[in-house]
């Protein structure tokens, strides 16, 4: 009988592709999705090891199984992901019903690991220390027909001091653009219409093999891709932000105007203790320098509160930044230490209560700055990427949910004509709340591509498939991650 699958993913946009990677792998393999309601022959957990409690949920969800184990004989657990590249044999140790543990340079070998596993009826525990394939070359299965992720890098130079990603996913590695662009085109191919161009650190893109202005280049070329409607990317690092990448962005038409950037503290002295190489004021001539540019972009962020050593001062910069930059939106998070990172050592950690208080009264800056930035919205036209979903009911209006191209969410009325996922609706804003928009009418609707492959997709089985060059076909940015890519 087919042995059955089921991927759970924990983490930012880097796991959900990764999550891609190892579904299509497993499909590649033999393995399939259980029918609903029925509980899967394989569990992978692909983890995350930057949340405090992600320990906690893990090995919370690892005892859970164990019972679930003892009553489904032959039921495999494996536990990969940057928790499982931190913690190497200890997951083991905690958790001895876990069959295979695999770090984040080795996700290709998990059906053999499963396999050896086993026939050898005991735990497989095969922890990489650095890339050997980049990960592209696997098989992927993709959830959306429309819109995909693409991995131009993976791994960081940078040494935050809150941060362990570059120890558990190495120094950058840079894929060539002839591959990503052949990458691109053979997506577009198939129906897709978004992409999401995806890294560590992306405008640092290049480094490897020299070329400074290679990430503007490659946004350039997206542009010339026939029939690729949106380009994204994210995070870049305000220290490598360059103004040709900017004039890409404007000048190249299906170059989205949002930017997901993140701050972390708009203290110069936390920016130096956290080692980031720029300070407030770049980042905000950046924010002005784009805005100059592309006068309706919508940007983004990620700020940390409760660094170690945090006065009230600095915390009030912070606050201060936050106001010039009028962001549509912010992923906010209280400081937590992490085991392995230098911050986490620091003297002056600070207490949870004022990290609390901190948090809160920045939350409430964010959401008042995102709710009166959408009130601007109300009354412009935008065209909107119908999103995958069943919609929703507000009163007797069914609603269904799409992205404008600066990224913000709208929930629009159903057109009588019908919109598929991948289509594109124009709408005219009516309503702003602090984290969506809505409109009450449909002013047109364009029948894509995308919508004709989204359409031929339902009821079909979805196989995992090389494309072009030997590259995957890869997957959609679909629900949020429990974070953005860390930068």
């Amino acid at each position: 009988m087919t042995r059955t699958y089921e991927v759970r993913t924990y983490g930012c946009q880097m796991n959900v592709h990764d999550s891609e990677r190892l579904s299509g792998l497993l499909e590649d393999a033999g393995y399939a999705k259980p029918a609903e309601g029925q509980q899967a022959d394989v569990v992978v957990f692909n983890t995350c090891a930057v949340r405090e409690n992600a320990d906690n949920k893990l090995y919370g969800n690892l005892g859970h199984l164990a019972a679930v184990k003892r009553e489904h004989p032959g039921l495999q657990i494996a536990v990969g992901g940057c928790m499982a590249q931190k913690d190497r044999s200890l997951v083991v140790q905690k958790a001895p019903w876990v069959d295979v543990v695999f770090g984040t340079h080795n996700i290709g070998s998990l059906p053999v690991l499963l396999e050896r596993a086993r026939v050898q009826e005991e735990a497989q525990v095969e922890i990489l220390e650095s890339l050997e394939v980049f990960p592209s070359t696997l098989p992927t299965k993709r959830e959306s027909a429309y819109a995909a992720w693409v991995s131009i890098s993976v791994g960081c130079n940078n040494t935050c001091t809150f941060c362990i990603v570059p120890a558990l996913r190495g120094k950058e590695k840079d894929r060539r653009p002839g591959e990503i662009l052949a990458e691109i085109e053979a997506l577009v191919a198939e129906g897709v219409s978004e992409i999401t161009l995806l890294g560590q650190n992306v405008n640092a893109y290049g480094v490897e093999f020299g070329d400074r202005q290679a990430f503007s280049k490659l946004l350039r070329a997206c542009g010339e891709i026939e029939g690729l409607e949106r380009v994204r990317f994210t995070s870049p690092h305000p220290a490598e932000f360059t103004d040709d990448v900017i004039e890409a962005m404007a000048e190249t038409p299906n170059v989205m105007p949002s930017l997901h950037m993140p701050l972390q503290s708009g203290s110069d002295r936390i920016l130096k203790e956290m080692r980031r190489s720029y300070r407030s004021s770049k980042y905000l001539g950046i924010i002005d320098r784009v805005r100059a540019a592309i006068p309706h972009a919508a940007i983004t962020t990620d700020i940390i509160v409760g660094f170690p050593g945090e006065t009230e001062e600095d915390f009030l910069e912070t606050m201060r930044v936050v106001e010039e930059s009028r962001f549509s939106s912010a992923f906010t998070f209280q400081y937590s230490q992490r085991p392995g990172t230098p911050a986490a050592t620091m003297a002056e950690q600070i207490s949870p209560e004022v990290v609390k208080d901190r948090y809160q009264r920045l939350v409430d800056v964010v959401n008042r700055i995102a709710h009166e930035e959408n009130q601007k919205q109300v009354g412009r036209m935008v065209e909107l990427m119908v999103a995958e979903g069943e919609g929703r009911k507000d009163g007797e209006t069914q609603r269904l949910s799409g992205r404008a191209p600066d990224n913000r969410l709208v929930h629009f009325a159903a057109p009588d004509e019908g919109a598929r996922p991948g289509d594109m609706v124009t709408v005219e804003i009516t309503y702003a709340a602090p984290h969506h928009l809505v409109a009450d009418a449909v002013v047109s609707v364009r029948r894509t591509r995308s919508g004709d492959a989204w359409e031929s997709r339902q009821g079909k089985p979805d196989e995992p498939r090389k494309v072009g060059l030997g590259l995957p076909t890869i997957g959609v940015p679909a629900p949020l991650p429990d974070a953005p890519v860390c930068g």
